[in-house]
């Protein structure tokens, strides 16, 4: 498995352009499986997870085309409504093609993602979220079978909690209801938005947009839809949290600030100097603050933010804490980053920072997505040389992250093994 060596090479400076969104261009992927012709998508991310919902995609009948950052997906020809296990295992957003599947063809099965059970997991909102909606679920040997006579019917539907998968794979299904659906307490996140604005361009009915109300009319079926990619807030989050640890100046461009408010005041609460324009934002830091942070549903702090800023406040002076209210068990890279010397403690869905220690580098082992970037910016900045194994979880999510953070003068290379 590849892995990363990382060295402490001074303050970060310049500019880094941000790719499109992972979290937003997966729904729309399996969104195109609603039209019948050739949906475009532009500003695609080469990653990971991308690469694995085409693949599930082409296990249906799509026909995809890449070309860098340009996609096509022909949803002309499905003829298999199938999402195995093999991929849905290695990435839970394969779970969004179940809505557009059952809407489209009224029936589908879909593997359960990572092998989850119907218990108190997140899947249980897309299964009552099409429950209501008509769809009878059975669930055989880790496989959700969806069937509905005829169309789903349009209802309304509360989610209990916000939830950006359920919100994006009801507001699919909802699309191609007979009638009326009425969607209550649904995520406002940019992604979510973004989707229903892919939506609506390919012919659905759909008001509320950017509210927790949102209502969809039914309509006969979908046109192919053209439209370029969000963003990522997240990797543009990142890069200004490198910006912070490495006390430097970055200026992040080709990103939305009005999607980063949360995540800006916190910088601003640490001590930053933040300046921002239409597309861009620039970072500078020296002497920082520590700080208290409480994770939230959008337009609250993001839970995808929270390791990379664990690791800024390792290395400030005094003593911070980040709340995690999203998941609560979200801590697996803390022991890795007190491995690199920092000092924290967990108390329930709290973790307590008391900032300063020197950091030094040392083997770690990367468990998910932001904990690896989470050890990459912590390598940024301890002594000697810091060892990332499993970037393999960082390569679902980051394009070209090591080839970005050098032209910004981060000391980072990559051992293929």
């Amino acid at each position: 498995m590849d892995s990363f060596i990382v060295s402490p090479n001074g303050p970060l400076n310049g500019s880094v352009k941000i790719s499109g969104s992972k979290n937003a261009v997966l729904p729309v992927m399996a969104a195109a499986m609603l039209s019948d012709g050739v949906s475009k998508i532009s500003n695609v991310p080469q990653l990971k997870d991308t690469k694995t919902m085409a693949d599930v995609l082409r296990v249906t009948g799509c026909r995809i085309k890449q070309e860098e950052h340009e996609l096509s997906i022909d949803a002309s020809d499905i003829n298999y409504l199938e999402a195995p296990y093999e991929l849905v295992k290695t990435m839970r957003a394969s779970f969004y093609v179940l809505g557009p599947l059952v809407a489209k063809f009224g029936k589908c099965r879909v593997s359960l993602p990572g092998g989850c059970a119907w218990g108190p997991r997140p899947v249980d909102l897309h299964l009552k979220g099409l429950e209501a909606l008509g769809a009878k679920i059975n669930i055989t040997h880790g496989y959700v079978e969806a069937i509905c006579d005829g169309k789903l019917k349009g209802n309304t539907f509360s989610f209990p909690i916000s939830s950006v998968g359920a919100t994006a794979n009801i507001l699919m299904a909802a699309t191609l209801a007979e009638g009326t659906s009425i969607l209550q307490n649904s995520s406002v996140e940019p992604e979510i938005t973004a989707l229903a604005g892919y939506l609506t361009g390919m012919g659905a009915d759909i008001s509320g947009i950017g509210t927790r109300t949102l209502i969809v009319k039914g309509v006969e079926k979908l046109n192919p839809g053209n439209a370029p990619t969000i963003a990522d807030r997240i990797e543009a989050g990142t890069f200004l949290a490198a910006a912070a640890i490495t006390r430097g100046k970055v200026k992040v461009t080709d990103m939305v600030p009005e999607h980063q408010t949360a995540l800006l005041d916190v910088f601003r609460s640490m001590g930053c100097e933040i300046t921002t324009g239409n597309d861009w934002v620039e970072l500078s830091a020296q002497d920082l603050k520590p700080t208290h942070i409480t994770t939230l549903p959008y337009p609250g702090f993001p839970t995808d933010m929270q390791a990379q800023l664990m690791a800024v406040l390792a290395t400030v002076k005094g003593a911070s804490s980040i709340r995690d209210t999203i998941y609560n068990d979200r801590f697996k890279h803390v022991s890795e980053l007190e491995r690199l010397g920092a000092e924290i403690s967990l108390k329930e869905d709290t973790a307590l920072i008391n900032g300063g220690s020197e950091l030094t580098g040392a083997p770690v082992m990367a468990s998910d997505l932001r904990a690896s970037a989470a050890l990459v910016l912590a390598g940024l900045v301890a002594k000697k040389h810091t060892e990332i194994n499993r970037i393999y979880h960082l390569d679902r999510g980051y394009e070209n992250f090591e080839g970005k953070l050098t032209t910004l003068g981060a000391k980072i290379e990559r051992k293929i093994d």
